[in-house]
């Protein structure tokens, strides 16, 4: 999940905008002459969550025979245009994938659907109020999930290089692991560039700060991003990464396409529900290890749960007892836990997770294994991001890139960052 135009985010708020202050009617879900309804269902991801879904939406047709269901995909750049596009004609899919980066700019300016309604009752509190603002249930958690540090385990060993203790390692020990790869290995690289704002958000929270806060406003200051942009040109200067346009290139593809996914790269930031897509691309057994820290110590990870995604739904449905009827049957059917498995997350609704978690198989047990594993390690989980959260991500992209072309200077970057980022979320 990588960089989001800032074309594309000025297109989303004018359109949630815009349709805010439009009359209800309209919309999607249409019935047919004999009374059939027809839902239009949109979300990213790789292939294999395209035929998965299909499934899922084929069991609930079977068992909602007045219900048909729409799909359609995209990868993760084209779609929040797309959306942006939609929302602004009037032309929104009933039910939206939503990611947490875009849940309030839509949510507070009035074009999702109120969700009060779908069982949420074997949820934990912490996944309900993920998608919950002052206004309403906007946002329904489709699993967990958390930023790992994804392994080639083939790479290592080609390279003659051990797996790090990831209970104990530091980002020092990180640029040397990742600097010795890739002088071993012709073709490969230690690491991927980052995954933002992921990445930063771990390096701000081992500084005991944040990106943002509950308030809405940046969480950290100048010397924490000047730090983490010298940690990250450090790592391009001795070859542990791509050059700034390698990098650049490994912003936009998904994880089929990214330099894990095809097996470049032997460390990468990414979700741990992207685990199974990913070493289905590369056709190795990747491994999620935990990041880097400062301390030395266990737990200096600091990591965090996060929401892998929520189902949302435009406010402009005609059918909006059918749309959350199908929300209900993503979220709480065992049929549709049973396909999706971990690549949504592991499912919220915890009776379902037990069983889920006992059948998975590969990727998706190491996943899960995982989240298991760093249970009693978790810290406290990001704020809900506010109205301009997703700019962020393009910004610090942006940067990051200017600081790697040797435009700026992490100093001048982190400077210009930060005053861009405030008028974002201003």
């Amino acid at each position: 999940m990588k960089t989001f135009t800032r074309l594309a985010r000025i297109s989303a708020v004018a359109a949630a905008s815009a349709l805010a202050l439009t009359a209800c009617g309209g919309g999607g879900g249409t019935p047919s002459a004999d009374g059939e309804v027809t839902l239009r269902f949109s979300w990213w991801g790789s292939e294999s969550r395209a035929a998965t879904t299909q499934k899922i939406i084929e069991a609930f047709e079977a068992e909602n025979p007045g219900i048909k269901v729409k799909g359609e995909f995209g990868d993760w750049g084209g779609y929040w245009d797309k959306l942006a596009t939609q929302v602004a004609s009037n032309d929104a899919p009933d039910i939206i994938q939503m990611d947490d980066k875009y849940l309030r700019e839509y949510a507070d300016r009035g074009a999702l659907l109120d969700l009060e309604g779908v069982d949420v009752s074997k949820f934990d509190e912490a996944a309900i109020e993920n998608g919950r603002t002052d206004e309403g249930l906007f946002g329904i958690t489709t699993g967990i999930n958390a930023m790992t540090m994804v392994a080639n385990p083939a790479i290592f060993e080609a390279a003659g290089v051990p797996l790090p203790d990831d209970e104990t390692w530091t980002w020092d020990d990180f640029a040397d692991i990742t600097r010795q790869i890739t002088e071993n290995v012709d073709g490969k690289y230690g690491a991927t560039g980052p995954n933002e704002p992921a990445g930063f958000q771990f390096w701000l929270r081992q500084h005991g700060k944040s990106l943002t806060t509950a308030e809405g406003e940046l969480g950290f200051e100048a010397p924490e991003a000047v730090s983490y942009l010298e940690m990250l040109l450090g790592l391009m200067e001795n070859g542990s990464t791509p050059s700034a346009s390698g990098i650049a290139e490994d912003q936009s593809p998904g994880p089929d396409q990214s330099l894990t996914g095809t097996g470049v790269a032997a460390l990468g930031m990414w979700w741990t529900n992207q685990l199974n897509a990913l070493s289905g691309a590369s056709g190795e057994e990747l491994v999620p290890l935990r990041f880097p820290g400062i301390s030395g110590e266990p737990g200096g990870a600091d990591i965090f749960y996060k929401s892998s995604m929520f189902m949302s739904a435009t406010n402009r449905t005609r059918h909006p007892e059918e749309v959350k009827k199908f929300i209900d049957f993503m979220v709480n059917s065992e049929e549709a836990a049973m396909l999706n498995l971990a690549d949504r997350g592991l499912p919220s609704n915890l009776e379902v997770r037990e069983k889920v978690v006992a059948t998975l198989e590969g990727a998706d047990a190491r996943s899960a294994e995982f989240i298991a594993d760093i249970e009693d390690e978790v810290g406290e989980a990001e704020a809900i991001p506010p109205i301009g959260f997703s700019g962020l991500q393009d910004i610090l992209y942006r940067y990051e890139l200017e600081v790697f072309f040797k435009r700026q200077t992490p100093e001048q970057a982190a400077e210009n960052m930060i005053n861009e980022m405030r008028s974002e979320l201003s």
